[in-house]
């Protein structure tokens, strides 16, 4: 498999962009623009700046070589997916932040688990880090769906998923390796912000001292250790002028991602932002709600107050 890289002028190189709405709820077993690249690459646009843009679940596409269950539903597929949430955060790239966008479903593979996390349960003869996300279904190459349904009505080669690994984790943690490389190179530091989003009833919604809602923005910064003092604070604070409300490390302390690149004594630091789907979403149909557009307003106009910040190094 092969990634691509857009243009300077923003453009996907496969493909024309399709409205918004098309875009966020087509079906990916039934899409024509069937088997794009597994992730895409949106270079900054003008000066590079220290941040480096990553949404590594917001891809729809099941590949046909997943041999998922047939009982499963479209939405059932989905259901894990951080939908709309790079086209949430298109800006960077104007603002000097390269984007690095999946394509591919998390359901086929999940782009924010260590390589090792592999399920002893689902595939035949591999032994994998143990932890509680793997015994509960959602290793690096998931058992289960968001929903909690089960993905697979067979057991899965180790050839099966060893090839995931080689064609779509490892080429996308390769770019990112390499943008994260080039922001250090340039500015003496480089800044992941890895942007996801969170069902709302993972919010704390109804809990009345938050509203109705719940909170709008989970950070997680591995509980500090993965910014220099200040960094989560500065983008909280961005954050709370625009009305939303913010809580820190819980229930969403960072992935694999913020783990591997919080490590602020050797130049690189990482912060993950969980979004309250609700913000944007109709949770039901995976369609843009009415707030949609009002939301992205708001969430560019903290992209530029990111891009304009100078980060300690």
């Amino acid at each position: 498999m092969k990634f691509a890289v857009t243009n300077g002028a923003g453009s996907v190189a496969v493909g024309e962009k399709q409205s918004m709405a098309r875009a966020m709820t087509a079906d990916p077993l039934t899409d024509p623009a069937h088997s794009p690249p597994p992730f895409v690459v949106h270079p900054a646009i003008g000066e590079r700046g220290p941040m480096v843009f990553a949404s590594s679940h917001s891809g729809g596409w099941t590949p046909v070589d997943m041999g998922h269950s047939p009982a499963l539903s479209p939405m059932t597929l989905r259901s894990a997916e951080d939908v709309g949430v790079d086209r949430l955060v298109a800006a960077g790239p104007r603002f000097g932040a390269p984007l690095i966008a999946a394509r591919v479903s998390r359901a086929y593979i999940d782009l924010n688990r260590a390589p090792d996390e592999l399920d002893a349960a689902l595939i035949d003869g591999v032994e994998g880090a143990t932890s509680a996300k793997v015994a509960a279904g959602y290793g690096v190459i998931p058992r289960r769906a968001g929903d909690g349904a089960p993905l697979y009505d067979r057991r899965l080669s180790a050839d099966e998923a060893l090839s995931r690994l080689a064609d779509v984790h490892a080429p996308y943690h390769a770019a990112l390796e390499a943008l994260m490389i080039e922001s250090r190179a340039r500015h003496g530091v480089a800044l992941l912000i890895d942007w996801h989003s969170m069902p709302s009833r993972a919010t704390g919604a109804g809990v009345e001292r938050r509203g109705a809602r719940g909170v709008d923005i989970v950070l997680g910064d591995r509980h500090g250790s993965a910014t220099r003092a200040g960094v989560t604070r500065r983008i909280r604070a961005l954050l709370e002028a625009e009305g939303l409300r913010v809580a820190l490390n819980t229930p969403y302390a960072g992935g694999y991602a913020t783990q591997r690149w919080g490590r602020p004594e050797d130049g690189f630091q990482a912060v993950q932002v969980e979004i309250n789907r609700a913000l944007y979403l109709n949770e039901a149909t995976l369609e843009p709600s009415a707030d949609y557009d009002r939301f992205e307003r708001r969430l560019t106009r903290v992209i530029e107050a990111l891009a304009r910040e100078t980060w300690p190094r």
